[in-house]
């Protein structure tokens, strides 16, 4: 089982607004983000219609198996949730997996350290693709519709992660995970694990409307200069 790292290691910054209110646990402040959530999302599934479709194709003429693939990820209060991507994986991929992380002790560590592998062999040629423009992450809007996750928010994780976490799990999933979040644009993959928890401690400890509306308008550069994507 992966060691937690001490809560330290955690620390949530001090950069901000210092008249930035934090509105986690406030009823207006939830209501209003939801209410973002779902305009947000409901236009953008709207607008990008043709696009899900053309990938849906592609990625469904690959190999003839569904294109989007559901992962349960822990939500909200560690609830479990079926997190929706375009599928970017070989359909054995666990198995592929398994068997390359046993044969492989360099991948091993790296997997061990991080829960990511820079070459990963489960990833199909469009699969690189999808993930270096994020197009992968599209159906999470439908997960935002469904109230699963949020436009922003920490990382959805894995139960394999939780001990990562440690003592600051019950914050960083206090709120929702998000489709975007602080780990999205200061580096993704780039950032080490350690880093990934502060960013999810400190954005779940200091939210407010104005930082998601912020954090969102940082995404769209970020994903076009793809900064840490794998």
């Amino acid at each position: 089982m992966p060691r937690a790292l001490p809560i330290a290691t955690y620390a949530v910054s001090s950069t901000g607004d210092a008249d930035e209110l934090p509105v986690r646990g406030q009823w207006a402040g939830r209501a209003a983000k939801r209410g973002l959530d779902i305009a947000v999302a409901a236009t953008a599934l709207l607008l990008l219609l043709p696009l899900f479709a053309l990938v849906s194709a592609t990625v469904w003429l690959g190999d003839r198996k569904s294109p989007i693939f559901s992962h349960r990820r822990l939500g909200r209060d560690g609830r479990t949730f079926g997190c929706l991507k375009f599928r970017s994986m070989v359909v054995d991929a666990e198995a592929v997996l398994a068997a390359h992380l046993a044969d492989n002790a360099v991948a091993r560590a790296e997997w061990d350290a991080t829960h990511k592998l820079t070459h990963d062999p489960r990833v199909t040629s469009l699969g690189r693709v999808l993930r270096k423009t994020s197009l992968d992450e599209l159906p999470q809007l439908i997960n935002v519709l469904r109230g699963e996750m949020s436009l922003v928010g920490p990382r959805p994780i894995v139960q394999a992660e939780v001990a990562r976490y440690g003592a600051a799990f019950d914050t960083c999933f206090s709120v929702p995970p998000g489709v975007t979040g602080l780990w999205q644009v200061s580096g993704r993959s780039d950032t080490t694990y350690a880093e990934r928890v502060a960013l999810d401690l400190d954005y779940a400890a200091r939210w407010s409307l104005r930082r998601d509306l912020t954090i969102l308008f940082k995404t769209v550069p970020a994903v076009f200069a793809q900064r840490g994507s794998r």
